[in-house]
């Protein structure tokens, strides 16, 4: 508890950390929110930019990258149409993202009402996460999935293959994300500082190779 205490003036912090000193406030955090509960979701209006510009890149080792962020916009077409949005992050390993998103932000679909829904995510759906998308879309057919990723998860693997093109069987449509998504996702969820003007989304350098790379891997696959 003390030293949590001590840590406190850390989160006074709003720009990126440019200097090692900051750096290491960051590393503190992250470790603190490691011995957070064992599982929980965190859900929010906007992921903070620092979280985007990480996680997001669609670079291809994305070592450190274990996290699913999960931005999500839901039409919910009936007598009128609803649109709803925000994002989900998994924390710890007791459910992802995807899994989190049929658990809380559409446990029961109606039956009446049909569904059109877009992730953005920052990597493709594990093997299991998969599986649940497959018999969810399966089990409700007013629904309507299209899933933009930054990056594919694993695709060496056949396992990973199949689940892909089972999710693609089952009616899920399945996107890489172009220069112009990862826009879209930075313009609508991610936070943008207080009092300041908006920033402009910041391309990396390799953000269009990095699309044609997985593009071509996903076509192969599918």
């Amino acid at each position: 508890k003390m030293a949590e205490k001590q840590e406190e003036p850390s989160n006074t912090q709003n720009g990126e950390p440019d200097n090692a000193e900051e750096g290491e406030e960051k590393k503190k955090k992250k470790l603190r929110r490691e011995d957070l509960p064992p599982f929980e979701i965190v859900t929010g209006e906007r992921l903070p930019a620092i979280f985007f510009k990480f996680q997001f890149r669609n670079v291809e080792y994305s070592s450190g990258r274990n996290k699913t962020f999960l931005c999500y916009v839901v039409e919910t077409q009936g007598k009128e149409s609803v649109t709803s949005r925000g994002y989900l992050e998994d924390e710890h390993a007791a459910a992802h993202a995807e899994m989190a998103f049929f658990n809380t932000i559409l446990p029961k679909c109606d039956s009446s009402l049909r569904y059109n829904i877009t992730w953005y995510v920052s990597s493709s759906p594990c093997v299991t996460c998969a599986e649940r998308i497959i018999e969810t879309l399966k089990k409700n057919k007013n629904l309507r999935l299209t899933i933009m990723v930054g990056r594919l998860f694993m695709w060496e693997e056949p396992e990973m293959q199949a689940a892909l093109k089972n999710m693609k069987s089952a009616g899920c449509k399945l996107r890489i994300m172009k220069p112009q998504d990862f826009e879209y996702v930075w313009q609508n969820f991610v936070e943008q500082e207080e009092g300041e003007e908006a920033k402009d989304f910041v391309p990396w350098e390799d953000i269009q190779e990095n699309f044609n790379y997985y593009e071509e891997k996903l076509a192969e696959i599918l």
